[in-house]
């Protein structure tokens, strides 16, 4: 009598299903949507802080109401043309925003008109308005460790011409906190605060040129539009998926 010898069925091998490249494709963008939204956002937010302008003192570059964004910087990082933000117990207990046309060292005279000779030299600022009102004449010579600031609006603005009696109106440099570098607030006339170069003829030290703001502002808001338009592109593709297995 033969034997008749019986196969025991194979096993079969049961593994985690294998990820479409799709899905692959889709966790890859959304890790780098992250990745570039958390990191230009947090450059953001520890080198940046907001400040509302409180007066019309910087217009036309600054508007009363407006809202700067302001790179964190001391005093020894600033530079004739600079815009920036600082506080003096002797012109009161708020902080300012004003832009800084001398240095320890400099002598600094202002016309009637508004306009600058830094150490002998005519600065040609066309950030001013072009029919500025009457401003004080002055002439002064900045101490060492110190700034003369003055806002834009040169017949509409107290600022070191409304001091001149105590250090030749001018400032501490380490009052200084930030320099500003855009302007986010009204969203209308939101934009990079360009570095002027009517200062530059004076060698050091030079306005500085723009922090990594705008780059950290563009990688946040391309890595959220990567995250939300993975996000929906995989949605679609499942939902096509399910719709096709229901008509099958």
């Amino acid at each position: 009598m033969s034997k008749v010898a019986e196969r025991a069925p194979s096993p079969q091998v049961t593994g985690r299903p294998r990820r479409s490249v799709a899905s692959v494709a889709q966790g890859v963008v959304i890790a780098i949507g992250f990745v570039m939204l958390v990191g230009g956002f947090g450059v953001i937010a520890a080198d940046y802080r907001p400040y509302k302008i409180p007066s019309a003192s910087m217009t036309p570059t600054l508007g009363i109401g407006d809202t700067v964004l302001a790179r964190k910087a001391g005093g020894d990082a600033v530079g004739r043309g600079d815009i920036v933000v600082f506080h003096d117990d002797a012109w009161g207990n708020s902080q300012l925003v004003k832009r800084v046309v001398g240095v320890g060292g400099d002598t600094v005279t202002g016309d009637d008109r508004g306009r600058l000779t830094v150490n002998g030299k005519p600065v040609d600022e066309p950030y001013l308005d072009k029919n500025p009102v009457l401003a004080t004449a002055f002439t002064v010579t900045v101490p060492e460790g110190r700034l003369f600031v003055l806002g834009d609006d040169r017949g509409n603005s107290l600022d070191s011409r409304s001091h001149l009696d105590v250090a030749s109106g001018s400032v501490p440099a380490s009052g200084v906190v930030a320099r500003v570098e855009a302007r986010i607030v009204p969203l209308s006339r939101a934009a990079a605060q360009p570095r002027t170069v009517a200062f530059d003829g004076l060698g050091g030290p030079l306005a500085h040129r723009p922090g990594p703001l705008v780059p950290a502002a563009w990688a946040t808001v391309i890595g959220a539009a990567l995250i939300v338009l993975a996000s929906a592109a995989g949605g679609v593709v499942s939902l096509g998926r399910r719709i096709g297995k229901r008509r099958g």
